[in-house]
């Protein structure tokens, strides 16, 4: 079983950047696509971004297009989320999610993906 685990989280101040990592072990990650996924209270968890398994690929929500981006390394597997221009409503808990690459899935569900980190928590203070 891939086994995942964010970092990075924190209590930041509006404008201000955090840089989450989801750091995976036990199965091999490098044949894995990855995304983030967010949740805040009250709220369904949301896709925030997404890479291919090689990184050539990658994608963003509307609300975080032009302040994260999303990036991986698959020598440290490791995949990165570096959130800038952070808003009050960036807070969420944020988890990252790995799925087979060639699995055919609808990416924007999380019923889609298979492994799935914690969670770290993100708050934006205004």
């Amino acid at each position: 079983q891939l086994q995942l685990v964010e970092s990075g989280g924190g209590l930041v101040q509006a404008g201000d950047s955090l840089r989450l990592s989801c750091a995976a072990s036990g199965l091999t990650f490098s044949n894995r696509h990855m995304c983030w996924f967010r949740q805040a209270p009250g709220k369904e968890r949301e896709l925030v971004a997404f890479i291919s398994w090689s990184g050539s690929s990658s994608d963003y929500a509307d609300s975080v297009k032009g302040r994260f981006t999303i990036s991986r390394d698959n020598a440290k597997n490791t995949v990165y989320l570096q959130m800038n221009s952070l808003k009050p409503e960036d807070t969420a808990d944020y988890y990252c999610a790995a799925i087979l690459m060639g699995t055919q899935a609808t990416m924007t569900s999380p019923a889609s993906w298979t492994s799935w980190g914690p969670g770290t928590q993100v708050t934006a203070f205004s």
